[in-house]
């Protein structure tokens, strides 16, 4: 009989999974306007989210580098970066953090190169192909 995952686990994968999906529209949106700054309420709106969860998505875009943000009634988000240069790889990484690691020190270095070249497969993808792709439709 195959052993389960423990229910944490599972809800820690969806979590992540969620936090990537939603990083990437918000910087896909951000990346459709790039002269403008947006407030978290326009992105929520636009993107049919919680402005609270897309505020909180701000601050972990801005803390990967690729947000500039500015306070006040002419305030939100902008790109701070080009969209050529976010790789969703570098994105993946950042939005789930510590992902497919394992307690046994066998695995561990297997675990690794896989991690490895699956953030290198994810970042042959920019968030401007992406972008590319959204407008196509």
């Amino acid at each position: 009989m195959l052993a389960r995952a423990p229910p944490c686990v599972t809800l820690l994968s969806m979590a992540q999974s969620a936090r990537f999906a939603l990083s990437l529209r918000v910087l896909t949106v951000l990346a459709t306007h790039p002269a403008e700054m947006l407030t978290s309420a326009a992105i929520a709106e636009e993107l049919d989210e919680s402005a609270v969860m897309v505020r909180r998505t701000f601050l972990l875009l801005h803390k990967a580098g690729w947000l500039m943000q500015r306070k006040g009634p002419n305030g939100g988000a902008q790109l701070k970066v080009s969209a050529k240069q976010i790789k969703l790889g570098d994105l993946f990484v950042a939005a789930t953090g510590e992902w497919l690691s394992g307690d046994e020190k066998a695995i561990e270095p297997l675990l690794k190169k896989v991690r490895t070249a699956a953030v290198a497969a994810m970042n042959e993808t920019t968030l401007a192909q992406v972008v590319k792709r959204v407008k196509k439709g």
